[in-house]
């Protein structure tokens, strides 16, 4: 056989082993938080674009939340504002509320837009205050007091958690074939703007849209075992039991709470896959090894 002619079966193979997939996932809502390293390399971020167009093309609805952390912490440095943070949550204050906004809702977001469009797609641009989506209240925050018996409230500015999501404007974009791309930015009762971790937007998303699958794209293979294999098909006790051993810790903990919480609110399946990988979420969906870690409720 030729090296054309095996290239071609190997397309045919791809596409085979794609259609029960395809078949399967056909009208489902798919949530995706996209960020890490996906959302700075260029080739990366044309092929999660390409990725989401397909996805759109074969009757699954993708539905992306998406971060933005070091591009927020590159402007602050530009314009000489400084940065801190309290046990790896950015303190947000009125100035950098602002910065947060133009980065999230504008920036960030409309590159994503741009890109998932300059590939075929039909993406609209949203922050949680379109259309109502998502209501914040401020986040609670509480750090140790040695000198006290009780624990310091602190206080980290305009940093929220989800009070509340409207999926009206969602539904509608969806049921009209655009792809719609969310900026995790929420509205409070008192009409202040919040910041809010899109690990945890994402998750309450699909909760309340009873997605078929989240996934979560991290600059990690998924949940690694103590010697550093990639661990999937896990239920909720056997994550808590990673978490309780310690096999799961420090950074990739509220990712991984964000994921049972979701898969126990109704989502079918969370994967927390590589986006390092090119083309993560179509291996992710339609192959029979996929990548990543797989938890179901």
């Amino acid at each position: 056989m030729t090296l054309e002619k095996d290239a071609a079966m190997n397309v045919a193979r791809v596409l085979t082993e794609a259609l029960p997939y395809i078949q399967r996932f056909s009208g489902k809502t798919i949530v995706i938080k996209y960020g890490g390293n996906a959302m700075v390399d260029e080739g990366l971020k044309n092929s999660f674009a390409r990725d989401v167009v397909l996805m759109k093309l074969v009757g699954i609805n993708p539905v992306v939340v998406h971060g933005g952390g070091p591009q927020i912490g590159n402007l602050l440095k530009r314009i000489g504002k400084e940065t801190e943070f309290v046990q790896g949550m950015r303190v947000t204050d009125s100035e950098t509320m602002d910065v947060v906004e133009m980065v999230l809702g504008g920036l960030v977001n409309k590159e994503i837009v741009n890109n998932i469009n300059q590939h075929g797609g039909r993406a609209v641009g949203l922050t949680g205050k379109d259309g109502d989506l998502i209501r914040a209240r401020k986040l609670g925050f509480e750090g140790a007091a040695p000198e006290m018996n009780a624990p310091e409230i602190i206080d980290i500015g305009h940093v929220g958690e989800v009070a509340s999501i409207d999926t009206g404007v969602v539904d509608m974009l969806v049921h009209s074939d655009f792809i719609p791309v969310i900026a995790p930015i929420g509205v409070g009762e008192d009409g202040q703007s919040y910041n809010i971790n899109a690990d945890l937007v994402a998750g309450k998303l699909a909760e309340v849209l009873q997605a078929e699958k989240l996934i979560l794209l991290t600059n990690t293979g998924g949940i690694l075992d103590k010697k550093d294999k990639v661990l999937t098909g896990l239920n909720p006790e056997q994550v808590n039991g990673l978490i309780a051993d310690g096999t799961i810790y420090g950074g990739m903990l509220p990712k991984i709470r964000c994921a049972l919480e979701a898969a126990q609110g109704g989502v079918r399946a969370v994967h927390i896959i590589d986006g390092r990988v090119q083309h993560a979420v179509l291996l992710e969906l339609f192959t029979d090894q996929g990548i990543g870690t797989l938890i179901r409720g």
